[in-house]
């Protein structure tokens, strides 16, 4: 079994420059990721428009020419895939972590395929792909949706969605300017604060004259296949419908973070970091990238504050083992 100086969980835009400072440094490594190449960004809706700018993106020094000043999912796609290819990083797609554990000093990491051992180890797993579950009963039914795809699906349907935040707003406006029947339901008093100002506005007046409903103080109970119970400040009523659309926000995968033996912090923050500096978890030699050292705090960690990382952990790395750039790891089997 090939032993690497590093192996990178999750091949998102963080772990690609963390692939990339790695390459740059001479380790020998290796990128592990469960799906597709920056599986979470595949699984934005079709045409999300990013918050950032095309220059905020950029990794490892390769242009990110977008039409508009904010580039889409599509073309931010076209864009790490040609990261990738102008790197040749090493990436092994479809290959998901199930566990890990200590072995003569390394790291053996079991995969979906394979079996790897490493000195290091970055997590860099994100948090997107993970939906906070509303934990209802028939939660479970085809017509729930933690991920907004497209809009089409639910042309002329009856939609509830879940949630308050930008997502939900948005999800909210696009579907019923598309003719769906959208009903709001809504755990606080009003819409988020945090809602970006010039989306806002839109779905105020939306709801204030009554072209989408929304039910303040109010709780998802339970999803019937053609109805939906809310309970209200009123009590608990019945709502017919076919789409619920619960955009009700993402964490990091703990349930990995676990099996592979990282801990985090048992505030609301759950911080998977000893030290937010150093990006170190609580095992020596492991250490934590991009928004999931962030924990619960997804609004303030995004790919334009996060791609110092790998720079950070990578150097770290190298200081450790003067020799690393000349790969003193390599060759051990």
């Amino acid at each position: 079994m090939k032993v690497f100086d590093l192996i990178i969980i999750g091949g998102g835009p963080i772990g690609l420059c963390c692939a990339i400072e790695a390459q740059k440094a001479g380790l020998d490594y290796v990128v592990l990721e469960k799906g597709v190449l920056v599986n979470s960004l595949y699984n934005f809706p079709s045409n999300m428009t990013f918050f950032s700018t095309s220059k905020l993106l950029e990794i490892g020094g390769v242009p990110f020419i977008s039409h508009a000043d904010k580039p889409t999912r599509s073309e931010s796609l076209e864009y790490f895939r040609r990261v990738a290819e102008s790197w040749k990083l090493c990436l092994n797609l479809y290959e998901e972590v199930l566990s890990m554990e200590t072995a003569d000093g390394q790291y053996l990491i079991h995969t979906s395929k394979d079996r790897y051992r490493s000195h290091k180890v970055i997590v860099a797993t994100g948090f997107y792909d993970t939906p906070r579950l509303l934990n209802i009963p028939g939660e479970e039914l085809p017509k729930v949706k933690h991920f907004y795809d497209e809009v089409h699906p639910y042309v002329g349907q009856k939609v509830v969605i879940v949630g308050a935040g930008n997502s939900a707003c948005d999800v909210a406006l696009e579907t019923y300017h598309k003719g769906a029947e959208v009903t709001m339901v809504v755990r606080k008093e009003q819409i988020k604060p945090t809602v970006k100002y010039w989306i806002r506005p839109n779905i105020e007046n939306r709801i204030k004259e009554g072209s989408i409903k929304a039910h303040f103080n109010s709780q998802l109970k339970e999803i019937r296949p053609h109805s939906v119970l809310i309970d209200g400040p009123e009590g608990p009523f019945e709502l017919a419908n076919d789409f619920v659309l619960a955009m009700t926000g993402y964490k990091p995968n703990y349930d990995l973070l676990a099996r592979l033996g990282i801990s985090w912090t048992d505030d609301d923050k759950k911080i998977p970091a000893k030290d937010l500096e150093s990006l170190a978890s609580n095992l020596p030699g492991v250490y934590v990238a991009g928004v999931l050292a962030g924990g619960m705090l997804t609004s303030k960690f995004f790919i334009e504050n996060t791609r110092v990382h790998a720079q950070m952990i990578i150097r770290q790395i190298v200081e450790e083992q003067p020799a690393a750039a000349a790969g003193p790891f390599r060759g051990q089997r």
